[in-house]
């Protein structure tokens, strides 16, 4: 991104100069919001262009006009709790994710992960408006570059006393996810408002593009790495991946962007990946693990304390993310090399939640036990050892809300993420009901950004609404 910020004109240049005046700065945003903003081509609502693949359900139990209004209604609560703009510099903006402080360290911010959703978000429900906002979300991505690739994102910043800078322990390096959804959410902009105004769109997109194949893909394996910061020669690291960033959809709109037939490689290794997690690991419930290791020549679940925490090798805050992932690229354009996976998971969580959609429980081992009731309670690695007799000591601090002494807790970033993969079979229409009447009605301050953010992008899909660059008319 740093060579391309040089081409620009002098006058959007001075928006990046910190050290101005906050009254130059704020003249110069008014200045680029007036003058830079194009009409939207494909404003929200969509779903009288779009065409979904034959046999794919939409919810029976509300229209989609309904299903509209409520998620423009969810759209504003969203962007109302979680966009921030930089008092010091107005021309940028960056998605809260850390509002409620449960994320380590308590001062971060943004990360590029939610800059992604709110940039595809902006896009897809662009209004009067919107496109300021996804310009102020991308123009904090280009504040905010990799040090390792710097046409990538830092993934990770922090407040320090009303500045924002990078996370000082790693912030600056990329992460795999957010990196293809902001390249991805470009495209989308490019064919939302066109790419001729102050903000060259799909120049960044063709820029990125080939700066992740080069730092987020292991192009020995054609597996997404967990980010720049990873060298393929990484004994651990290097060949390991992440379910949640195998972004089917997104690989195919890269591929007919760029014309770089490398997309579709990575795109075949992932429906790979997915059937062999699934046949050798999870062949009763569908359920793919947070990380994945390579070792003894073989792609496995990932052992405990892999990187993150004891979940790594589980269903847990990453791959509950998969259910929408691997299911929009079948209803998009009827790719079946998942159905097999997507249609025992489907029957798998209906059982398990004995078809009640408030009881998708947030976390299971492959097996399909749940998390809570497990003994050791397989949360962070510096948690006590908690059980249900000592819930009131340990249990209502994480995750929120926090689990309570029963089987169960459920989260909107487990629960929603069903209701797309049950649009694959008309053998799902009451479970999908279900899921979209709780899911929809869910109170936006009953949740957290992570729940709130994937709640909208699975909605959009289940509603009908969800466009990419290959599919519009």
């Amino acid at each position: 991104m740093g060579e391309i910020i040089g081409r620009k004109p002098v006058a959007l240049l001075a928006i990046y100069v910190f050290n101005k005046a906050r009254i130059m700065n704020k003249i110069i945003y008014l200045l680029l919001v007036v003058f830079g903003l194009q009409a939207q081509n494909y404003p929200f609502p969509q779903y009288a262009t779009i065409t979904y693949t034959p046999g794919v359900i939409l919810p029976t139990n509300a229209t989609q006009s309904a299903m509209a209004t409520k998620i423009q209604t969810l759209w504003n609560q969203w962007k109302a709790k979680y966009l921030v703009t930089i008092p010091y510099a107005p021309e940028l903006i960056y998605v809260n994710y850390n509002e409620d402080e449960s994320s380590y360290p308590p001062n971060a911010v943004a990360v590029s992960e939610g800059q992604g959703y709110g940039m595809i978000l902006a896009a897809m429900m662009a209004q009067s408006g919107d496109q300021a906002i996804f310009d102020g979300l991308f123009r904090f991505c280009l504040a905010f570059p990799s040090s390792i690739t710097p046409a990538l994102i830092g993934w990770q910043q922090v407040d320090e006393d009303g500045v924002i800078d990078y996370e000082p322990n790693g912030g600056d390096d990329s992460a795999t996810d957010g990196d293809l959804d902001v390249c991805y959410a470009l495209l989308l902009a490019d064919k939302q408002w066109g790419s001729s105004g102050e903000l060259n769109y799909l120049e960044y997109a063709e820029t990125m593009m080939p700066e992740i194949m080069k730092g987020d893909v292991n192009l020995n394996t054609f597996t997404t790495k967990l980010g720049d910061w990873v060298k393929n020669s990484d004994s651990k690291y290097g060949k390991a991946t992440r379910p949640s960033d195998f972004f089917l959809n997104h690989f195919k709109n890269f591929a007919t962007a760029s014309g770089d037939t490398r997309w579709t490689s990575l795109l075949d290794m992932d429906y790979t990946l997915i059937n062999t997690l699934y046949n050798n690991f999870s062949s009763s419930t569908g359920l793919l693990p947070d990380f994945v290791q390579f070792k003894n020549n073989a792609y496995a679940p990932a052992p405990a304390g892999f990187l993150e925490n004891k979940t790594d090798g589980l269903y847990y805050f990453n791959a509950c993310r998969t259910p929408w992932r691997i299911a929009t690229d079948y209803v998009v354009t009827g790719d079946t090399r998942a159905l097999g996976q997507l249609t025992t998971l489907n029957s798998w969580i209906k059982i398990s939640a004995a078809n009640l959609a408030s009881d998708v429980n947030a976390g299971f081992h492959l097996d399909g036990t749940l998390i809570p009731a497990t003994p050791d309670c397989f949360y962070e690695d510096d948690w006590p050892e908690c059980c249900p007799d000592c819930c009131d000591s340990c249990c209502p601090s994480w995750p929120f809300p926090g689990p309570q002494c029963d089987d169960y807790f459920d989260d909107l970033a487990f629960t929603t993420p069903f209701a797309v993969s049950a649009m694959i079979s008309s053998t799902n229409q009451s479970w999908l009901n279900a899921l979209w009447s709780y899911t929809s009605n869910y109170s936006t301050n009953s949740s957290n950004y992570f729940g709130n953010s994937i709640r909208l992008l699975c909605l959009l899909v289940v509603s009908g609404n969800w466009w990419t660059p290959d599919n519009l008319p």
